[in-house]
């Protein structure tokens, strides 16, 4: 026996009691006569000692040569400690050894092994398994597999049955890029790793199993963002029979359960808003509604003046900083340079002070009068006190940019608080969105999306304005959720496939098997897919994803500690019929 308690359980209640005990050494304090070393695993860190007066001196020589990260195993009575350490809960008691076993030896890290390290991401990555005996490491991990049993047990007493679907599929040419897997035993040819089990779960509805899900690894080729790994996880649902009120009725059940077990936060409501709304007042589909700062439209009150800047723009819109006049002109600027980088854009920002006895005082005055400056203080929501920080151009465009800094500015107003949770259901997306790039219309969610009742004509005539029936749950201004109510009938998904570019021919060699399984009686059917790392990370008070993944990718998508990707060798590519250029 190794071990007959953890390092985190002893307590005064235990002593004089005879333990074994198993870990790592986290510390070694040698004072000559006496040795301390604090042994360490997942539950806690118990304090161990030695000394001359109650240890053999052969011991107390083996003590000396221990190293941090030494796997040892002790026998030794519980004993109340001297000089108490309130801040572990095992800081009452510590053990007198009797007994030490070095089960291994370790070199020392690259790297200290606290809460707080020296270590670098690069480095902490290479050495994940280091890492992870780390609290923070830890503790989210098992933050993660907490959420996780959550999410089952819910899923399970709501009547939804966990199916398994394959990883080796067919790839397709709709969404991100494939990871593509070649077949040996049929020349030529590839499977593709799954970016989400979207028709399997159709087919299931087919097959009768009206509520399904899965906690399931999907795969996206696509270049990274700096939270984005190739590989994440979904918690994957679908249900038969239901309307779109239905599912969105289980998944807030779902997210209430959540925050309820695990951060111990009750939600009152789910407000909804639709795409449209989103985007007028927020700027994008995914808004946080911790706080305020809408946005408002000025067109009608900016551009009846000499200032051509404002008169050009498709759209010019503002936003109140709460506080904001306080800001000096230096502050101001910084700012105006943060909104002016490549990776937000904009090409500047007029801004207007609300002061404290009712006046303002703008970057415009000559353009515009202290009547104009009321009216953009009323419809941005601004008061004294605040400052309006208002741009202009391109509407989509500027609408990101708007954002953007919004987003920045509650960062550094502190309203972001990571303990308090919004959740919003953003509603009624477009079916389709344009791309410039292939001078055609896309799926905005995936090609099985239904288009809202009624509005299936408009594919012929306005395609860009046909509404999808499509939902996305967003919490703290992420998106955590997303789905839709699927088509389930051949001619409406053949018609699909048509405005999206398909001939039939293609359609068919793509996606024949579903087309084939709508012919024989397929139910209504819709769903929903949780990204399981970001939601865990919110949860967890926290947006890095990383954090929260066991061995994750860097931003470049590589392993750093296994070193993957990499070549394999030339026989391998023989047997698989592939040939490199290099």
């Amino acid at each position: 026996m190794y071990r007959n308690h953890t390092n985190g359980e002893l307590r005064l209640s235990h002593v004089g009691q005879k333990i074994t005990l198993s870990g790592w050494v986290q510390k070694v304090r040698d004072k000559g006569f006496m040795i301390w070393v604090d042994l360490r695993d997942r539950y806690g860190i118990t304090q161990l000692i030695f000394d001359e007066e109650r240890t053999p001196k052969e011991m107390m020589e083996k003590a000396r040569t221990l190293g941090r990260e030494f796997v040892i195993q002790i026998e030794g009575a519980v004993i109340e400690r001297e000089s108490k350490n309130k801040n572990i809960p095992t800081g009452e008691i510590e053990i007198l050894v009797s007994e030490l076993t070095i089960l291994n030896v370790s070199k020392t890290p690259p790297f200290t092994i606290e809460d707080e390290t020296d270590g670098g991401d690069e480095l902490r990555m290479k050495y994940r398994y280091l890492d992870i005996r780390r609290n923070p490491v830890r503790e989210n991990l098992i933050f993660r597999s907490k959420v996780s049993m959550e999410v089952r047990n819910y899923l399970t007493q709501q009547g939804f049955i966990d199916v398994e679907t394959p990883y080796l599929i067919k790839s397709t040419p709709e969404g991100a890029r494939d990871f593509v897997v070649p077949s040996r035993m049929n020349e030529g040819q590839f499977y593709a790793l799954p970016q989400s089990p979207q028709t399997f779960k159709q087919l299931l509805m087919i097959g009768g199993l009206d509520k399904y899900f899965q906690i399931v690894k999907c795969f996206r080729d696509e270049d990274l963002r700096a939270d984005r790994q190739p590989e994440f996880t979904q918690i994957d649902c679908e249900m038969a029979f239901v309307e779109q009120e239905d599912i969105l009725n289980v998944f807030e059940g779902l997210t209430r359960h959540l925050l309820k077990e695990i951060n111990g936060f009750e939600i009152e409501e789910f407000p909804r808003i639709t795409f449209d709304e989103a985007m007028r007042r927020y700027g994008n589909d995914k808004p946080d509604i911790r706080f305020g700062m809408e946005f408002g439209e000025l067109n009608e009150v900016t551009q009846h003046k000499d200032f051509g800047v404002f008169n050009n723009a498709e759209l010019v819109v503002g936003i109140s900083v709460p506080g904001g006049n306080s800001y000096s002109r230096k502050e101001i600027d910084k700012l105006i340079d943060w909104i002016r980088r490549p990776q937000v854009g904009a090409l500047g920002m007029v801004y207007c002070r609300c002061n404290e006895d009712g006046s303002f005082k703008s970057s415009v005055d000559k353009f515009y009068n202290q009547e104009d400056f009321a009216q953009w203080a009323d419809l941005t929501g601004a008061k004294s006190g605040d400052l309006i920080c208002i741009l202009s151009g391109e509407k989509n465009k500027v609408r990101a940019q708007l954002s953007a800094l919004r987003m920045e500015l509650a960062e550094r107003l502190g309203l972001r608080n990571p303990k308090v949770f919004a959740p919003l259901w953003v509603v009624d997306f477009p079916l389709l969105e344009w791309d410039e790039e292939t001078e055609r219309f896309h799926a905005m969610h995936h090609p099985f999306t239904s288009p809202k009742l009624g509005q299936i004509d408009l594919l012929a005539t306005n395609p860009g304005d046909v509404k999808a029936n499509a939902y996305d749950l967003v919490l703290n201004g992420n998106e955590i959720g997303g789905g839709s109510i699927r088509i389930h009938d051949k001619e409406t998904q053949a018609l699909m496939f048509d405005y999206l570019g398909f001939t039939p021919d293609e359609a068919k060699a793509q996606f024949g098997f579903l087309m084939d399984a709508f012919e024989y009686g397929a139910p209504p059917h819709g769903g929903l897919a949780f990204g399981l790392d970001r939601l865990v990370a919110i949860l967890g008070g926290q947006e890095t994803i990383r954090d929260f993944i066991a061995f994750p990718k860097n931003n470049s998508g590589r392993d750093v500690m296994i070193d993957a990707p990499s070549p394999i060798a030339d026989d391998q590519l023989t047997e698989l019929c592939l040939k490199l250029n290099l």
